[in-house]
């Protein structure tokens, strides 16, 4: 179906992605960090097939607001494996997560415990503290958490109206590129359970957070796993009776998500060299998604510059603009050096499944990019065997395919002619 679409010159940009890829980081997750349960962030990439494959494994679910919840429990995830995972959140949704029966919610401040005393009073609580995000890509204590000399009187004032209060949470920020911040953070949550402990709370539940890198991370977590399990046993053993969670996101599906481009219009300008005499050619490209689509949140996250980068060979490269489609004059991607595209060619960009589908918006009319998933029969009889998957579910967009490797030729039949 998809090749034919290509045949009749397709522009509408698309996603694969892999579900094996998802299974897969599942595995590795459950063997280098067997004590901690993932709680998906739905938020980085709720499309419904990933959610389902994370449920059919048994994962829980980090849900930020009612419409997330009722996603998760619209494909038959129960109360239990959700948390209510937002500091801060609007009254009526904190009523809603009452009626589903959705316990589990973190709080920060006073007012927020007000408001759930109002609409769940029978809320099983987390404390979320303000830890060092400093080495981290993206910051968020800011903007969330209690500080350490807040703790104490937020915890008198939950006792004073009668809440319970069940463990710690932190988040030292996304990608954090320091794993002894890991440590810290988890030894803090350690001086809050022992506050906890005086005031008349036993907390047992330890939420770890997020931020985890999405490719290339079994190395980076294999070490940083090894910090977390000294820290872990050294504060938390697993004699305490404490249950250790997280709510790992991009790593569950950054890499499983390529996003495919179609240049659908370009223009030569001159520019002037970085060295020498004269003026160069400078290329503008205009691709099918750009910073109201797919590359919403490329200004965030530096480490994106690597999307572009030009794939080895002798042919020679240009100064080049990469630019979205839109009318917006800032909706520019990315300005890199690369080989010379033809009006038609798709650029294929790797690791793109994490927060980019939740981000894309049809802004001057303009679709979202399609969304193709493909898995291998060993991973969809699994699924399929446990009532996850149904011809009426899955719609025109799922493939079967033997081998991953097939994936590229399929789509393509060998017709793209660039990489990047």
């Amino acid at each position: 179906q998809v090749s034919r679409t290509f045949k009749r010159g397709s522009e509408v940009p698309f996603y694969v992605g892999n579900l094996d890829s998802v299974f897969e980081k599942h595995q590795k997750w459950q063997t280098l960090l067997p004590r901690v349960t993932p709680f998906y962030a739905v938020k980085c990439n709720n499309n419904l097939a990933v959610l389902r494959t994370l449920s059919a494994l048994g994962t829980g679910f980090d849900c930020a607001s009612k419409r997330e919840i009722e996603m998760v429990m619209s494909i038959g995830v129960t109360p239990d494996k959700i948390i209510y995972a937002h500091a801060t959140k609007p009254q009526t949704h904190i009523r809603y997560a009452c009626a589903q029966g959705v316990d589990m919610m973190t709080f920060d401040n006073e007012e927020e415990l007000l408001k759930i005393t109002r609409g769940h009073p029978n809320a099983k609580l987390l404390l979320r503290i303000a830890v060092d995000d400093s080495k981290s890509q993206v910051k968020l204590s800011t903007k969330f958490g209690a500080t350490l000399g807040t703790v104490g009187s937020l915890l008198k004032r939950a006792h004073e109206l009668d809440l319970d209060v069940k463990g710690v949470s932190f988040h030292v920020g996304s990608l954090c590129t320091d794993s002894v911040a890991y440590r810290w953070a988890i030894e803090e949550a350690h001086h809050v359970f022992e506050q906890a402990r005086l005031i008349g709370f036993h907390l047992d539940l330890l939420d770890i957070g997020g931020g985890f890198s999405g490719h290339g991370l079994e190395m980076v977590l294999n070490s940083k796993a090894t910090v977390w399990v000294i820290a872990l046993d050294e504060f938390f053993p697993a004699d305490s009776g404490v249950r250790v969670i997280a709510e790992p996101g991009r790593y569950f599906v950054d890499s499983a998500f390529t996003l495919a481009l179609n240049v659908f219009a370009r223009k030569k300008v001159w520019s002037l060299p970085i060295n020498g005499n004269g003026l160069d050619t400078m290329i503008m490209y205009y691709v099918t998604s750009g910073l109201h689509g797919a590359f919403g949140d490329i200004k965030l996250y530096p480490d994106k510059k690597h999307l572009f980068c030009a794939p080895t060979g002798t042919e020679p490269r240009y100064q080049s603009v990469i630019w979205g489609p839109t009318c917006d004059g800032a909706d520019r991607i990315m300005d890199v050096w690369m080989p010379e595209l033809n009006i038609g060619d798709w650029i294929l960009v790797d690791n793109f499944g994490a927060y980019t589908i939740p981000l894309s918006t049809d802004f001057n009319g303009f679709e979202k990019p399609t969304i193709y998933l493909v898995v291998t029969p060993q991973i969809w009889k699994m699924l399929n065997f446990k009532g996850y998957f149904g011809i009426f579910d899955i719609g025109p967009h799922f493939i079967v395919i033997q081998s991953v490797v097939d994936v590229w030729r399929y789509f393509f039949l060998n017709s793209y002619s660039s990489y990047i």
